[in-house]
């Protein structure tokens, strides 16, 4: 049997040490609070009736408890009846009311009952914290013995950075048998069958078409793509730009060029009412494209504008611009802010300068928002692909992403997320 005294800033993180070196068999002889915090007393390979016989030995009576013996180590605790009862409270007087002590405002003295169920309240919750996350570190060990296949998909998923909720779902459908030979390829094959796509535009479908977002998103030089894409395709005659962006310094300009590099008209509107009679006066194009003005989730201006776009042009397809290197709270604000004029599908835009795909991929996912096309560089418009052709790219992009950078996450993670959640497909 060994035995080792720790001491640490809290419960939790004498637990920690011990399970860091003695492992998960250790036994807690003892704990109490000392001045650099909490001492923690833990043996391996324990053995009560060893312990107990080595502690009357060391006792200098038979009378004397462990208690006595400063350097005794003491066993674990055992809840026993008091050696004789409390005495009893003397009744009050007869005629004279029983005598309630003043109760004083601010923290129990040191020292005093209030102050050590305090502590023990304390200690308490620290034990009960380590032992949740215990019981999370088994389960998630059970779980990778039991069902490896799927904690590799959680693995692989969660190298994507994909949100632990997303990679639960996914996982879930993992098969208990497959014929895939090569284990790696089922995480990617799963994302591909789950990732929401709409197909390319087509001259059947086109109308009219608005893409919003937040600053910096891109969506000016995107227009600028669909509209070259569509000029290849089918010629700039039946094409039309329109800009609803008055705010950003040379905005118009940066789409005027693009208009007249390809020869379609292009008109600018400031208020719903503008927009809604230039459209009328373009009815007979085939694609009308709708640049809108970039503000963040949290501008005041952004409400106003998207209300602007919903009296001027009802009837377009709204396509939201999201940023592919957004972080996961970013990118879901972003959803929530322009989900008043219900976008229909999205845009990943700057995939060259994202470090991982995961949040983007786990906000369409989430918010079942299709992906329409997919935007990796600024040529116009060479770097425009259809998201239903692309998809597999995209997700091999996504994991040669994860292989780049360094771990993101450490057995903790796993154990937290994974350990006891259950998936919801």
């Amino acid at each position: 049997m060994k035995i080792k005294r720790y001491v640490a800033a809290s419960m939790r993180a004498a637990l920690a040490q011990v399970r860091a070196e003695q492992g998960p068999d250790a036994v807690i002889l003892s704990s109490r609070r000392v001045d650099d915090g909490m001492e923690v007393i833990a043996a391996v390979d324990y053995d009560e009736a060893l312990f107990v016989d080595a502690t009357l030995k060391r006792a200098p009576s038979p009378v004397q408890t462990t208690a006595q013996v400063p350097d005794a180590p003491q066993p674990p605790l055992r809840v026993s009846p008091p050696a004789k009862p409390a005495a009893p409270v003397d009744a009050p007087a007869a005629g004279r009311p029983l005598a309630v002590p003043a109760v004083t405002a601010g923290p129990p003295a040191a020292g005093s009952p209030a102050a050590g169920f305090t502590d023990m309240q304390r200690e308490l919750k620290e034990l009960r914290e380590m032992l949740h996350d215990e019981l999370a570190h088994m389960s998630w060990n059970d779980k990778r013995l039991r069902d490896p296949l799927q904690a590799r998909v959680l693995e692989e998923l969660t190298a994507m950075d994909v949100a632990p909720d997303i990679a639960m779902a996914l996982a879930s459908t993992t098969p208990r048998h497959t014929s895939v030979k090569n284990a790696s390829h089922i995480p990617l094959a799963l994302l591909v069958r789950h990732l929401p796509v709409v197909p390319t535009l087509s001259p059947a479908n086109a109308g009219i078409i608005a893409v919003v977002g937040p600053t910096g998103a891109g969506k000016t030089t995107t227009i600028a793509k669909l509209a070259a894409r569509w000029s290849m395709e089918h010629g700039s005659e039946d094409l039309a730009l329109v800009s609803t962006d008055g705010y950003r310094i040379g905005a118009r300009e940066q789409l005027m060029t693009y208009a007249r590099i390809l020869g379609a008209p292009m008109h600018a509107a400031n208020t719903g009412k503008e927009l809604a009679r230039i459209l009328e006066r373009l009815k007979s194009k085939k694609l009308i494209l709708i640049d809108t003005a970039g503000m963040g989730p949290r501008d005041v201006r952004l409400t106003e504008q998207l209300a602007a776009l919903q009296l001027g042009a009802a009837r377009a397809q709204v396509l939201l611009a999201l940023p592919a290197q957004g972080e996961r709270h970013a990118l879901a604000e972003i959803v929530r802010s322009f989900a008043p004029v219900s976008p229909s599908a999205c845009i990943l835009t700057k995939l060259d300068e994202a470090a991982s795909l995961g949040a983007v991929l786990s906000t369409s996912i989430r918010h079942k928002l299709p992906i329409a096309y997919l935007c990796n560089g600024q040529r116009v418009p060479e770097d425009l692909h259809s998201a239903h052709e692309r998809r597999v790219w995209l997700v091999k992009m996504a994991r040669r992403l994860s292989e780049d950078a360094p771990p993101r996450v450490n057995d903790g993670y796993f154990a937290h997320n994974f350990g006891r959640a259950r998936a919801h497909v």
